[in-house]
């Protein structure tokens, strides 16, 4: 059985869609779409009908570039106001010589019974450990023996409504929502390794209006909070100081200006028209001046913020976001930072820039959570594998939530 999955993130900038396979134990980005977005703002919906066209757009993107119709997709949300909380569940051990998958599933969906949904839906639903007759601790249990498999869980919901907003528009977009999961649990998956897993750390994804600020520890999210600034804080800058129109000053942090003025050409310039008469000379030194002090800062209130989530020592940061792409970004998350801090890179060729490490990480996340449950489950019919138009010959081959978890918590 194929494991391709397809992750969007609506962002408020662009829709985000990314196509993943897994081979091997090897993560293959099949298809990478970055759409023009209407109608969302940070993540949340806006204008629903603006926003289903857009989402549509982005999905026939990707749809044209495999050759095939996709239907069914992992959905990235917004970590605004989002609540944790640690619960406990256990279960008996069917088989009392092993334990699989299902008992695996038992437990988690025993830790969430009893919990008050009433006013929030469940998001995402992460095992800290399980204990194997109260003295065997493990993160995966599954082969191991015993009859009583306990676990303690991290659980993470959002208001119902802006949540239901989101799915509803999917739906009204010809798309099935098959998991959810907050855009900083993609983040964190996208960077996942095993030295991550172990230690406390921290994430800022740098969005268009706000910048988001997750604490991890050893995998598991547990602290988050949204800061009122982003990226086009950097665009107001710009054409507040130098008298341009939005477009104009975009298009100049995103191709002229670099992050840090250290790395600016002060011979390099560029010729901004002011109206139709007047034009004016700006160099690419003055233009970053600019753009560097707002960055700085947004990493500083970043900075503080990690001090008021936690006082355990963080070991690493990671910065993300599409800002984190401009040149000598770098530069200035070592000086604020030190050592400790870098800004994202993913190395899987198709998704190799911050702004899908969301959309890309979250596919990672579902493949991840289906392996501790031992499933499999694959977004695209096996007969339109046959017919998409790239794959490597090399790679082998009613509420609306119980929809979402389904597949997760039965035995079928």
């Amino acid at each position: 059985m194929s494991n391709i999955y397809t992750g969007i993130d609506l962002g408020t900038n662009s829709i985000k869609v990314v196509v993943t396979e897994k081979v091997n134990d090897k993560y293959y980005v099949l298809a990478s779409v970055s759409s023009p977005s209407r109608g969302i703002k940070n993540g949340f919906i806006e204008d629903g009908k603006a926003a289903s066209t857009s989402i549509k757009k982005a999905i026939r993107e990707a749809s044209d570039m495999l050759g095939i119709k996709i239907t069914k997709v992992i959905a990235c949300l917004p970590p605004a106001n989002c609540k944790m909380d640690i619960v406990l569940g256990a279960t008996n051990v069917l088989d009392y010589n092993e334990i699989t998958g299902i008992d695996v599933s038992n437990a988690l969906l025993d830790a969430l019974k009893g919990q008050d949904f009433s006013n929030d839906e469940l998001v995402t639903a992460m095992p800290i450990s399980f204990t194997i007759d109260d003295n065997n601790v493990t993160k995966d249990p599954k082969g191991m023996k015993g009859s009583l498999l306990e676990t303690r869980v991290v659980i993470s919901t959002m208001e119902k409504a802006a949540l239901y907003r989101i799915l509803e528009v999917l739906k009204l977009s010809g798309i099935e929502t098959v998991d959810i999961a907050f855009t900083s649990t993609g983040d964190y998956f996208a960077i996942k390794n095993k030295k991550y897993d172990e230690l406390v750390g921290a994430i800022i994804n740098i969005g268009e209006y706000s910048t988001n600020v997750s604490v991890f520890n050893k995998g598991i999210q547990i602290k988050n909070s949204t800061l009122p600034v982003g990226s086009a804080n950097v665009d107001k800058d710009l054409t507040y100081v130098l008298r341009v129109d939005p477009e104009e000053a975009r298009k100049m942090k995103e191709n002229f200006a670099v992050a840090a003025a250290d790395y600016a050409d002060n011979n390099d310039k560029l010729e901004l028209s002011i109206d139709s008469e007047t034009t004016k000379e700006v160099s690419q030194m003055g233009v970053s001046k600019i753009v560097e002090a707002r960055v700085r800062e947004i990493l500083e209130l970043a900075k503080n913020e990690i001090k008021n989530l936690t006082n355990r020592e963080i070991r690493y940061i990671i910065i993300t976001g599409g800002l984190s792409e401009m040149a000598g970004f770098n530069h200035l998350v070592e000086q604020e930072f030190g050592f400790v801090a870098k800004k994202c890179d993913i190395s899987t060729m198709g998704a190799r820039h911050n702004k899908y490490s969301s959309c890309y990480g979250i596919t990672k996340y579902f493949d991840d959570k289906l392996t501790l449950r031992d499933k499999q489950y694959n977004m695209i019919p096996e007969d339109d594998i046959e017919t998409m138009l790239w794959i490597d010959p090399n790679i082998t081959k009613e509420n609306m939530l119980n929809r979402v978890f389904g597949h997760f918590f039965s035995n079928n």
